[in-house]
């Protein structure tokens, strides 16, 4: 068995409301892409699209093995890692006093996380030197939203969506995030040590991290230092 998944999920609409997809791509621990699927949503909106893109994705990988999910969306991020304890405090409302929007869809989500350690990574979309496997999980769902029909490897495509040119990355640096999927400061590191989380995550516990957050290395993967040591003890 994997000791991770790497995987980037990415919904599209064509309108924001419109004809609109979602898609997912799962790599192997080196990052080389296995397997990819996309699916036709009809009519609906690009927050939509990106939820439902991270539930198939979370809905189609072992909930045993520690995933690292990369996302060009940082509604969808937020709304599973930073907002949800909020709203389900305030009865599914917002700090406004209003309906969360999208509530199944973060309700579904919710529990797809639950007793799972999940690992979320920001990535620019449409950069020329952004996440390999974040273009790809864009042009799917932009494919699958235009087409509106199902498209994959469990649908029998021979290779993987080939994402349109990109944009020219920022001068002084590279665009989008480091390709390691542990925390930087933990780069190359197995220890034990505590850690600055350097992107949100849900640890095994249930309870989300935020970025910047004390982590540590636990037996599923980085989590909250108490919840190591509970296992350790």
């Amino acid at each position: 068995m994997s000791d991770r998944i790497i995987a980037a999920c990415d919904g599209a609409s064509k309108g924001n409301p419109g004809p609109a997809a979602w898609a997912w791509v799962i790599a192997d621990p080196h990052g080389t892409p296995e397997r990819w699927e996309a699916g036709p949503l009809g009519r609906a909106t690009n927050n939509v699209a990106e939820l439902t893109a991270l539930e198939r994705l979370l809905g189609a990988t072992d909930p045993a093995v520690p995933l690292e999910v990369r996302m060009d969306s940082q509604y969808a991020m937020n709304a599973v890692t930073k907002w949800l304890p909020g709203w389900k405090r305030n009865g599914w409302k917002t700090a406004a006093g209003k309906p969360v929007a999208n509530q199944e869809l973060v309700v579904r989500i919710d529990a797809l996380l639950t007793g799972r350690a999940v690992e979320f990574r920001y990535v620019p979309a449409h950069q020329a030197d952004g996440d390999h496997l974040n273009a790809i999980a864009d042009q799917a769902a932009s494919d699958a939203a235009v087409a509106q029909q199902p498209a994959g490897t469990s649908h029998g495509a021979a290779g993987l969506p080939v994402p349109a040119a990109r944009t020219e990355a920022p001068k002084g640096g590279r665009s989008g995030a480091p390709r390691s999927g542990q925390p930087s400061a933990a780069r190359g590191s197995r220890t034990s040590k505590t850690l600055r989380a350097k992107f949100a995550g849900r640890c095994v516990c249930g309870r989300s991290y935020a970025a910047g957050e004390s982590i540590s290395k636990n037996a599923k993967g980085w989590g909250h230092p108490e919840c190591r040591e509970k296992a350790e003890a």
